[in-house]
C-alpha cells in the first residue's frame, strides 16, 4: 500500500504529462569493466504500466489474505515479482532490462510450485522452461545490439534508438526479440504454458500474471521492436496483423500482436490503452474465478448451475466484468478496441481489401467472444443444479472481496467514460516514436 501511495504521489507532483522525454532519471555506474550502468527512467510509454503494476499488486496482496501457510514468504515473493516488473518497465539500459526481465521469473516459479494445485510442479516447470527459453533469445538480441559496431558495449536505450543497422541484421534482431516477447504475451504457438499456469496458481498469483506479467510482452514489442528496430517493424507489421487475426479466431479475443501491427498514432495509443484495460479486466476475472472456486470447489462448467441464487453479489460482479471484457459501451474494453479498430482502418500502410478482410475477421471475433462468455455465465449461474443439491449452502462475497472488485471496477468504468486520462499519458511519446519511425523509413 505504501509503495502505491508513493508511486501515485510521484506521478501527481513530479511527472510532466506533456514531456515525451525520459523523466525521474536514475543513472549510476554499476560495473565499470564493460560500461554497465544502473539506468532507470520513466516516460509516457512506461508510466501507465507502472501505475497498473502498483495498483494490481496492492489488490493481489489483499486477495492473498486467506493464504496462511508460509504467508510471509508468499508476500515476499509477490513483492519480489513486483520489483522485477517495475524494473522492466522503467529500465533505460538493455542489459538491466534483461536482468529485471529474469528477476520476476523465480518468484513466479516458487509461487506456482509451493502454493499451486495438484499439478503445480508440472505447470511451474513448464512455465520456467518456456520463459527461460524465450529469455535466451532476449539475451542474444541485447548482446547483439550492445556489441554492434563498437569495441565497447553500448547498452543504453537512447544511443541504441539512434543506431542504424543493415536491414538483414535488424531483421535477425527483430525475430529474436519477437520470440522472447511472444512467449510472454503469449502468441500462438508459444502460449501453451499459460493454461497450465493459470489453472494451478493461486488466484492472487493469477491476478499478477494476467494483470501485469502478460503485459510485459506487449510492452517489450513497443519499447524494443518498434522503437529500436523501426525498419524491421515496417517489414513485419503486416505479419503481426495476420498473427493477430489468427488469434482472434483461436481465442475469440484480440491479441497484442494485432494491436501493435498498426503503425498509426491512433492504433498505437489504442494498443497501450488496451494493455491497461486488459490488465484490470484480467485481474478481476481471475479473482472472481478464484473466489468462486473457494466456495463451490468445482472446476468444470457442466457440474455447475444455480450459483446466482445463493451468491448474488458474485453473480453481479461476474456479469459486469464479463460484459466489460466483451467490449460493452461505457467500459474500458469498448473504447480501447474501438481506437485500435480506427487505427487499423485509417492506416495508410494497408490497401482497402486487407482492411476489409481484417474488419471481417474482427467481426467474427466479436461474435464468438459473447457466445463463449455468455454460455459460461449461463452454465455457472443459471438453473438449479447446485441450488437444489443437498448441503448446498454457499456464502456470498465479503467486504474484502467487494472492496477488491469495486476498486478494479472504478477505473474500468472511468476509462470507458473518459479514456483521455490514460491516452494523455502516452500520446506525446507515441508521436515521438512514430516520428522517428517515419523519418527512418524515409531515409531507408
Amino acid at each position: 500500500m505504501l509503495e502505491l501511495l508513493l508511486t501515485t504521489y510521484v506521478f501527481c507532483y513530479h511527472f510532466q504529462l506533456d514531456d515525451p522525454l525520459i523523466q525521474l532519471v536514475e543513472d549510476y555506474k554499476w560495473i565499470n569493466f564493460f560500461d554497465f550502468d544502473w539506468r532507470l527512467g520513466i516516460d509516457g510509454l512506461s508510466i501507465g504500466p507502472i501505475l497498473l503494476t502498483g495498483f494490481i499488486t496492492t489488490l493481489a496482496t489483499l486477495a492473498a489474505w486467506p493464504v496462511t501457510r508460509d504467508s510471509r514468504l508468499f508476500h515476499f515473493l509477490m513483492l519480489a515479482m513486483y520489483s522485477g516488473q517495475i524494473g522492466s518497465f522503467s529500465s533505460r539500459d538493455l542489459l538491466l532490462f534483461f536482468i529485471m526481465w529474469e528477476l520476476e521469473l523465480i518468484p513466479v516459479y516458487l509461487l506456482l510450485s509451493m502454493w499451486g494445485g495438484k499439478k503445480r510442479l508440472y505447470s511451474a516447470t513448464k512455465f520456467i522452461l518456456y520463459t527461460a527459453g524465450g529469455s535466451v533469445f532476449l539475451l542474444l538480441g541485447v548482446l547483439g545490439i550492445g556489441l554492434y559496431g563498437s569495441n565497447e558495449p553500448i547498452l543504453n536505450f537512447e544511443t541504441s534508438a539512434n543506431q542504424s543497422y543493415p536491414v538483414a541484421l535488424e531483421i535477425i534482431f527483430y525475430i529474436g526479440f519477437f520470440v522472447a516477447f511472444a512467449v510472454k504475451s503469449p502468441i500462438i504457438p508459444l502460449h501453451t504454458w499459460l493454461p497450465d499456469t493459470h489453472g494451478e496458481a493461486h488466484y492472487s498469483t493469477c491476478m499478477l500474471l494476467a494483470g501485469i506479467l502478460l503485459k510485459m510482452g506487449a510492452y517489450g514489442l513497443v519499447r524494443i521492436n518498434m522503437e529500436l528496430l523501426p525498419h524491421a517493424h515496417s517489414i513485419f507489421s503486416p505479419w503481426l496483423i495476420i498473427v493477430g487475426t489468427m488469434q482472434i479466431i483461436y481465442a475469440a479475443s484480440t491479441s497484442s500482436g494485432q494491436r501493435i501491427g498498426s503503425i498509426t498514432d491512433t492504433g498505437l495509443n489504442g494498443a497501450i490503452l488496451q494493455i491497461i484495460s486488459h490488465g484490470f479486466l484480467g485481474a478481476a476475472l481471475f479473482f472472481l474465478a478464484g473466489t468462486s472456486y473457494d466456495r463451490i470447489r468445482l472446476v468444470y462448467l457442466d457440474e455447475m448451475g444455480g450459483i446466482a441464487i445463493p451468491m448474488p453479489k458474485i453473480f453481479t460482479m461476474f456479469s459486469i466484468f464479463s460484459m466489460a471484457s466483451l467490449a460493452l459501451p461505457g467500459m474500458s474494453g469498448f473504447v480501447s478496441e474501438l481506437i485500435v479498430f480506427f487505427g487499423i482502418i485509417t492506416s495508410q500502410k494497408y490497401l482497402l481489401m486487407p482492411k476489409i478482410l481484417i474488419t471481417f475477421v474482427m467481426a467474427i471475433g466479436m461474435i464468438l467472444t459473447p457466445i463463449y462468455s455468455l454460455s459460461m455465465s449461463r452454465q455457472m449461474f443459471y438453473g438449479y443444479k447446485l441450488f437444489n443439491a443437498p448441503n448446498s449452502y454457499f456464502f456470498d462475497s465479503g467486504p474484502r472481496e467487494l472492496f477488491v472488485l469495486i476498486s478494479i471496477f472504478l477505473p474500468v468504468i472511468g476509462i470507458g467514460i473518459y479514456p483521455d486520462f490514460v491516452l494523455s499519458l502516452s500520446v506525446d511519446k507515441v508521436e515521438a516514436i512514430l516520428s522517428n519511425f517515419f523519418i527512418d523509413s524515409f531515409h531507408e
